[in-house]
């Protein structure tokens, strides 16, 4: 097959795909809900879609927030769950009109939105462009929609102006229709926080380890209000649900130390917020891995800017990565150990391996590319995946392969697909499950 009929048959199937997803869109009784926001997306989705499962039957798709997630989502993926009430899914923005192709597909019945910042440099420019690109899911509400948005973030809460559909806000602001006060978290003592609505106070208690995540968990909590779910239940949902894995998720080796791995996203706006987690720890001994900031302009500012505060805060801070010497570390934090520079994710797991004390804490800060969760995983997992940049856009905890080494991925890989296909034979053939 030459490529010109490959494309031909491929723009067809991508047609026909839409084609169907529509169709199933357009036949659907769920509520539809749509969250976006330049950070706390994912942990909204996944929290509010834990907190809809407890109420009624409930499909909600994290992560994976792509045009091509949304038309899986609504051609294949609700036909093999069947139906439900609602459908939570994650919105993501890469770049100008991304978005507003999705937000039309999806016709959300809600449209949360948690905060604009500048991401994607290279594509937005300006903070403007991606409060413009954010925007087309409230856009595309319908007059009896309901848009929840951020009262603390001025671009997010301006949404409210023409949006033609009613309105409710959550923050730590005044006016904020869920007021959010008490904010509490330093661990190990995990986030705790009061929600003031019409409805009078809910106290609720979380699983997250650092007070910035009070943010997703009001926008989940104040969605889930508005769409009838009891605030007991809300309470005690809540006070269940885990991190997300990377978004703050929380592992605790035996007789070792205690991570908090944050190494899904590292934009320069949530380097403080990871850093004020392991400033308010109530633990003895503190210390910092920082692998990749996802801002690459003015690294240099950035990362001896990183490397001041955090060093204020732990016992030690190490960076690792192709930035690492950007620090701007002095010789004297380098001789006296205050300060290490690591090339590779194994150098600093064999590093923390040797100088570990049990019940310390450590922050696993970076962007996904050089997936620092092994650092972690290591102490729970035979981890053998030791490539630097392995080139995958999912986390380790997705790939699921970090127990075999990165030459013998394709083996296995192609050794799980025989396994499957025989597996769908006997069954086909009367065979049974193997």
């Amino acid at each position: 097959m030459n490529a010109r009929v490959r494309k031909v048959r491929e723009d067809l199937q991508r047609r026909v795909k839409i084609y169907r997803a529509r169709r199933a869109r357009a036949k659907s009784k769920a509520t539809f809900i749509g969250v976006t926001g330049s950070s706390g997306k994912s942990t909204v989705t996944a929290l509010l879609g834990h907190i809809l499962a407890a109420h009624r039957p409930t499909y909600s798709r994290v992560l994976a927030n792509t045009m091509n997630s949304l038309v899986s989502t609504l051609y294949k993926r609700m036909r093999q769950v069947g139906e439900v009430d609602y459908v939570v899914f994650e919105a993501g923005a890469s770049g100008v009109d991304t978005l507003r192709p999705m937000a039309e597909m999806l016709r959300p019945h809600v449209a949360v939105v948690t905060m604009v910042r500048l991401e994607h440099f290279a594509s937005f420019r300006t903070v403007e462009n991606v409060a413009r690109e954010k925007r087309a899911l409230v856009e595309a509400l319908r007059p009896d929609g309901l848009a929840v948005l951020n009262a603390d973030d001025s671009h997010v809460a301006g949404m409210a102006a023409g949006a033609g559909c009613r309105v409710v806000t959550f923050g730590t602001a005044e006016m904020a229709d869920y007021r959010v006060t008490d904010i509490h978290a330093a661990y190990p003592d995990r986030l705790t926080l009061s929600i003031h609505w019409r409805g009078g106070v809910v106290e609720l208690k979380t699983l997250f380890p650092g007070e910035h995540l009070w943010l997703p968990t009001a926008a989940a909590v104040a969605t889930a209000l508005e769409l009838g779910v009891p605030p007991d239940k809300v309470a005690a949902e809540l006070a269940t649900f885990q991190p997300l894995v990377n978004r703050c998720a929380v592992l605790v080796a035996d007789g070792g130390p205690h991570f908090i791995v944050d190494a899904a996203k590292a934009p320069w706006h949530s380097i403080n917020l990871a850093l004020d987690m392991v400033a308010k720890a109530t633990v003895g001994r503190k210390r910092i891995v920082l692998g990749q900031i996802s801002d690459y302009s003015g690294s240099n500012r950035k990362y001896a800017t990183a490397y001041q505060t955090a060093r204020e805060i732990a016992d030690q801070v190490i960076y690792t990565g192709d930035h690492a010497h950007r620090s701007g570390a002095g010789q004297a934090d380098r001789d006296s150990g205050r300060f290490v520079e690591l090339s590779t994710p194994k150098e600093v797991s064999d590093h923390i391996r040797r100088t570990a004390v049990p019940g310390e804490l450590i922050l696993v800060k970076s962007s996904s590319n050089l997936h620092l969760e092994r650092v972690a995983l290591a102490w729970t997992h035979d981890v053998k995946c030791w490539i630097p940049v392995c080139g995958k856009r999912e986390g380790c905890a997705t790939c699921g392969l970090y127990e075999v080494p990165f030459d013998q991925h394709g083996d296995h890989v192609r050794q799980g697909r025989r396994a499957r296909r025989w597996q769908r034979l006997r069954r086909m053939f009367g065979g049974g499950p193997s």
